[in-house]
Formats: structure tokens, C-alpha cells, sequence
């Protein structure tokens, strides 16, 4: 064979059997979607905006509407409710969050924007009705804002009970079942839960019921629902302690060591996989729904 093909056959097989590079840094990889900033407009199709429940009208304390494009009144939509981590945090390799509502960015990842009602919840500080920035603000007050903000985006804007999901990253991931599985009442609402770095019960923080006990008598009220958990480098003591509790999740640990959302934002394998898991969740939901609602 002449040497020009030899060569050109070795560079190809060369290039099969190379793997393929992955950034050390998740900041090195490009984003492929922008979060919308949150607006004072009026809540429309494609905008994002800060709205306010009826009872703390006058007050500092919002939430953020996200309504995808195309979306009319009178439809049904999957909803996800996101969230935030604790403000104040920053590191070397570049991670930061802020704490506010108007900073999250999961549920716009996730869904990438279209086809979801998008909602990013506040800590409520009862003190002084504004956002807690830090932790829970009043932990009791937060789920009734929760229970709150989600009757008003299923009975104004079209959100489907039946498709509620749950998210938050860091402080957000904790709330996942620190506030989300709080109460039977609060507990109830979610057909999937979705929990990016840190997770209630797997360790002690300053602040009442962070002991594995409690966490544990909060993820009784899941009751067999899809929990999918993510974690930079290792899920593994979110493992053990889920599976001490019986708890049955889909743990995903991320390839790079960053305290970051900034993950769904990009295209990476890790996004898709996530978009699958929760697409096929939400149909198996629905379909045990409507297996009960027949018998």
C-alpha cells in the first residue's frame, strides 16, 4: 500500500482510540443558553418577570414568572419550581452565587426555555417580608409561600398540578426536601425532584432539624417519587444516606469539581441525560396517574 495511505490510516486510527478531552473546569466549556433577566413588565409569553402574591403586595418579598414561548391562557403546562443557593458564596475556580430569585437558573436549563412554566421561589424573612439571602428566613413561612406561588401559577397562568417538579442547587437542593417535603401538604404537590449539589440530612448544618433524623422523617413524605440527585465530582454520601433511608434515587455525579448550576446552561452529555430522565419520569407519573384515577 502506498506510505501516504499507511499514514493517513495510522493519524485516523489515532484519532478513534484518543478519548476525548473534557474540560477541568466547567467554566472553560461555552454556554449555549442565557438566562432572561427578570423584569417589572407584566407576565407574557417569553418574559420573565418579578410578581408578588397578593398578601405581601407593598413588600419587598417576589417571586420570578417565566412563561415559555407560545404559551396562551387556557393551556396546560409542566411546571418547575427552582430554589436559589445561599448568597455570598464565591470561590477560585470561578463559581459564585448571589442568593437572589432573579439568579437562578436551573429550571431554564433544564427545560431550556421552552414547553415549562419556569418559577424561582424566596426564603421568606417574616422580619422584614424581603427574600433571606442566607437559609430559610421563617422555614414555616417559606412553604406557604411555596404553597402559595404555586395555586397562583396553576389557577392564573396555566401550571399543571399534575407536573409540578421541584429543583434547586446548593442552599435549593437542601430545600428540596428541607422545605419542599416539610409538610404533607407542601410534600403532595411534586411528582419529581431534582437536587444539584448538597442534599437535606447528608450533614449537619447550623440550623434547626439538619440532623439525619429529621431528614429522614421529611423523605418519608416522597413516597416512592422520581428523585434524581447530581453532585460535583461524587454523589456517594448522598448515596449511603438515601439508601439509609430507604430511599430509592437516579445519582448522577458531575466530571467536574465546581459548585456551579452553570452545567445546564451548556451543551454536555450530562444535560441531555437529566432533560431524558425527566421527560420519561413525567410520562411514567402520568401514566400511574391515570392507571389510579381508573380502577
Amino acid at each position: 500500500m502506498h506510505p501516504i495511505f499507511l499514514a493517513a490510516i495510522a493519524i485516523l486510527s489515532l484519532s478513534v482510540a484518543a478519548p476525548v478531552a473534557r474540560a477541568q473546569n466547567l467554566h472553560e466549556i461555552p454556554s449555549d443558553l442565557t438566562v432572561p433577566p427578570a423584569t417589572d413588565e407584566k407576565p407574557a409569553a417569553g418574559r420573565r418577570v418579578k410578581i408578588q402574591l397578593p398578601e405581601f403586595s407593598g413588600s419587598s418579598l417576589f417571586h420570578v414568572l417565566y412563561l415559555p414561548p407560545g404559551w396562551s391562557s387556557g393551556k396546560k403546562y409542566p411546571v418547575i419550581v427552582e430554589y436559589p443557593g445561599n448568597g455570598g458564596f464565591s470561590n477560585r475556580l470561578g463559581d459564585k452565587s448571589t442568593g437572589r430569585v432573579e439568579d437562578c437558573e436551573l429550571g431554564y436549563g433544564i427545560s431550556g426555555g421552552l414547553d415549562f412554566i419556569w418559577v424561582c421561589l424566596p426564603f421568606v424573612d417574616q422580619v422584614s417580608k424581603s427574600h433571606a439571602l442566607q437559609w430559610w428566613g421563617d422555614a414555616d413561612a417559606t412553604a406557604a409561600y411555596c404553597r402559595g406561588a404555586v395555586r397562583q401559577i396553576c389557577e392564573e397562568f396555566g401550571g399543571d398540578r399534575d407536573r409540578l417538579v421541584l429543583t434547586g442547587f446548593s442552599r435549593g437542593a437542601i430545600a428540596t426536601s428541607y422545605i419542599g417535603l416539610r409538610d404533607e401538604e407542601t410534600a403532595k404537590l411534586w411528582r419529581v425532584i431534582i437536587a444539584h449539589s448538597h442534599f437535606d440530612g447528608v450533614r449537619r448544618w447550623d440550623y434547626p432539624g439538619s440532623d439525619s433524623d429529621s431528614a429522614r422523617n421529611r423523605l418519608a413524605r416522597l413516597k416512592g417519587r422520581p428523585l434524581y440527585v447530581s453532585h460535583e465530582s461524587s454523589v456517594e454520601e448522598t448515596r449511603k444516606f438515601l439508601e439509609s433511608a430507604g430511599i430509592v434515587a437516579s445519582h448522577h455525579p458531575l466530571p467536574w469539581p465546581n459548585h456551579s448550576a452553570d452545567w445546564v446552561l451548556k451543551d454536555v452529555p450530562e444535560r441531555a441525560e437529566l432533560r431524558r430522565w425527566l421527560a420519561e419520569s413525567l410520562r411514567r407519573t402520568e401514566l400511574e396517574a391515570g392507571n389510579s384515577a381508573s380502577r
